[in-house]
């Protein structure tokens, strides 16, 4: 469980690359416990990347990493990795080659059509590929982002009241860069798109408590941010 950590690294540091380096180096960590390969030879997409935090993670455990995003933010020291420019809600996801392992973490909520994604990343996973899947659902404690808890007035609202009540910028806007986004929806999808199975499910930050995310409705609630890892099924087999 790194939930209280994290908000004490959040209260000194705020959102710094430590702060995601932590989350990433937590994330990496429950994907080894589920015997997810990691290392030499793994080719893994950091899809949606940022800053590519993440994929740096995944670059020490010794995968070859491929960085995509709308445009290139990737700090410094990735400076010459390989990096495609790439939006998640109007390219082909295909045009991305395919992968061992695809990160999506903290993007989800950010995207206009999880739907179409949804039904489309199997084409980005090989053989036997996983998908590590992770956001910020709506109902949770941080859904609004920075605009929380006026987040659970509507996203029609919430946003509204805090301009009027707390006066300070703010990065997200309902519907424009943050969508509402919801456990049960998000799981049946997944169910629902042939050559996917969900293997693992947890709240990101408190992994330990996974029986929560088989809670309908109370896992709105309390999952602050819901971790999936997802594999591409194997037709012939039935199994990833």
């Amino acid at each position: 469980m790194i939930i209280h950590r994290l908000i004490l690294q959040y209260l000194a540091h705020r959102d710094d690359p430590a702060f995601y380096e932590f989350q990433a180096e937590d994330a990496v960590g429950w994907l080894e416990r589920w015997d997810v390969a990691l290392g030499p030879g793994v080719r893994a997409l950091d899809l949606g990347c940022g800053h590519g935090i993440f994929g740096a993670v995944l670059a020490k455990r010794g995968c070859e990493v491929t960085y995509a995003d709308e445009s290139n933010h990737l700090m410094p020291g990735l400076a010459g990795a390989r990096f495609l420019k790439f939006n998640i809600d109007t390219d082909e996801l295909a045009g991305l080659g395919s992968y061992d392992l695809v990160i999506c973490s903290n993007v989800y909520e950010h995207l206009a059509r999880p739907g179409p994604f949804l039904e489309n990343v199997g084409r980005i996973l090989n053989p036997n590929g996983k998908l590590y899947l992770s956001w910020t659902n709506w109902l949770s404690a941080w859904g609004g982002h920075e605009f929380s808890p006026f987040h659970y007035l509507g996203p029609r609202r919430g946003h509204r009241v805090y301009d009027k009540l707390v006066k300070r910028p703010r990065k997200h806007t309902p519907y424009v860069n943050l969508f509402p986004t919801y456990v049960g929806e998000t799981l049946e999808k997944i169910r629902a798109v042939p050559g996917l199975k969900l293997l693992q499910a947890a709240p990101r930050y408190y992994p330990e408590f996974s029986f929560l995310l088989r809670l309908p409705i109370l896992r709105e609630f309390l999952a602050w941010n819901c971790a999936l890892l997802i594999g591409r099924v194997d037709a012939t087999k039935g199994r990833p």
